[in-house]
């Protein structure tokens, strides 16, 4: 195992990568303008102007750029070097990139876009971008079979694309989570590495760095009022990133390793014995978000590809809670969550109590987001929401009035079309 790589590449990385998105967004979203590729306001979404929704190409090309200095490193090259890894995420992200693409333009069925979804998972799959393991508490290692990784790593890539595809729902939201999110997972990877407990040359942490960067970069532009929308191809590409990463760290820390006493060294942390719980942490938001719809449209007997208005974003509208508030709320619960992963890796007086403190945040998210909960609604459930300034950068905004000059009805829902 070669040596672990400084740590000062891998900002340099997060820099570039953050920097790429930031600068290649000014032409997305220009080219998006005139091309038609823009997303048109209606009365199932936020928004009230017309606003490119090409965000998806930036990140795209922010990732290629990362990949492309990660690759010129020397300190990274053991990540390159024999591996078909790296060419592997490349090829998973464009065909969920494409599938993005064509959903944006086009609106897929929901059956094309979960196809898309498994062809991507697919890709991965035998380019070697999955896990090996389970670790479940009290019950040791679990062990993949070959017969039952190709189903997994579908089924994850499935559930993480759609959690953060869900969650996009107001400017800023997905990008801000992913972002934290993504941050966290690759300070707990590099921890791990530090440690000997995870192979160095494992691909995980970069891509957490990578994804965080593109984030970064891509926030100034979509945060409240919005510039430009991520779209379906931004949404999805995050989640398959961050479903990447989660599989390559959480699904191949060691058992054992170089480092004997671990718990003597490094606190007898929960979530060190078991790594799979992570992405249930630090994606906390969007797998509640996307858990809550799964049962609430069951109980409805509705499709879970059924949109509708009670995602948890659109309880804190209902709560009374504007825009720009939501979204900060919400990107404050993924801080919390995530620093129940990071603080006891360097605090390890507190491990004991960080199952209890979950359950307890779990328990108090709950509360808050209680269908019973509903507050300042329209009779039609709708919820008013102030038209923001028109884009001038944007040919054909116009205030969404009717002919008349009158107000249009009230709009409440997401940017986004679900699954």
């Amino acid at each position: 195992m070669s040596g672990v790589v400084p740590l000062n590449w891998y900002v340099v990385l997060l820099v570039v990568t953050a920097l790429s998105a930031w600068a290649l967004t000014f032409p997305a979203r220009r080219i998006a303008v005139q091309i038609g590729y823009v997303a048109q306001p209606d009365e199932r979404k936020v928004h009230k102007r017309i606003t490119p929704q090409s965000g998806g190409v930036a990140m795209f090309l922010a990732m290629l750029v990362g990949w492309a200095v990660a690759a010129s490193i020397p300190a990274l090259a053991p990540l390159f070097r024999g591996s078909s890894e790296p060419l592997g995420l490349i090829l998973g992200a464009s065909v969920i990139f494409v599938v993005g693409v064509i959903d944006d333009l086009r609106e897929m069925s929901a059956p094309a876009k979960v196809a898309g979804e498994v062809l991507a998972a697919t890709v991965l799959y035998f380019m070697g971008v999955t896990w090996f393991q389970f670790k479940v508490p009290l019950a040791g290692t679990v062990l993949l079979s070959p017969e039952w990784t190709p189903l997994l790593t579908a089924l994850w890539v499935i559930a993480i694309t759609n959690a953060v595809n869900l969650i996009d729902g107001l400017d800023g939201l997905a990008a801000g989570v992913v972002a934290i999110a993504s941050g966290a997972l690759a300070i707990y990877g590099l921890h791990l590495q530090h440690l000997g407990l995870l192979q160095t040359d494992n691909i995980g942490p970069l891509i957490a760095v990578l994804t965080c960067g593109i984030c970064i970069g891509f926030l100034p532009h979509n945060f409240h009022p919005a510039r430009i929308f991520m779209g379906d191809s931004g949404a999805l590409l995050l989640g398959l990133l961050m479903a990447a990463s989660t599989m390559l760290i959480g699904g191949r820390a060691a058992t054992t390793g170089p480092v004997s006493g671990v718990a003597a060294h490094t606190g007898q942390t929960y979530f060190f014995f078991a790594p799979l719980f992570i992405p249930f942490f630090i994606l906390g938001v969007p797998m509640v978000d996307m858990a809550f719809a799964f049962v609430r449209r069951t109980a409805n007997r509705t499709g879970f590809a059924t949109p509708d208005k009670n995602h948890l974003h659109h309880r804190l509208l209902r709560l009374g809670h504007g825009h720009r508030r939501s979204v900060l709320i919400l990107w404050a619960w993924t801080v919390l969550l995530s620093g129940f992963i990071l603080f006891p890796l360097y605090v390890s007086s507190v491990n004991a109590f960080i199952p209890f403190g979950a359950l307890a945040l779990g328990v108090v998210l709950y509360t808050l987001f209680h269908p019973g909960l509903r507050k300042q609604v329209e009779p039609d459930g709708a919820v008013q929401v102030p038209a923001p300034a028109l884009d001038p950068a944007v040919p054909g905004a116009q205030d969404d009035r009717t002919a008349g000059g009158s107000p249009a009805p009230a709009v409440s829902a997401v940017p986004h079309r679900e699954l």
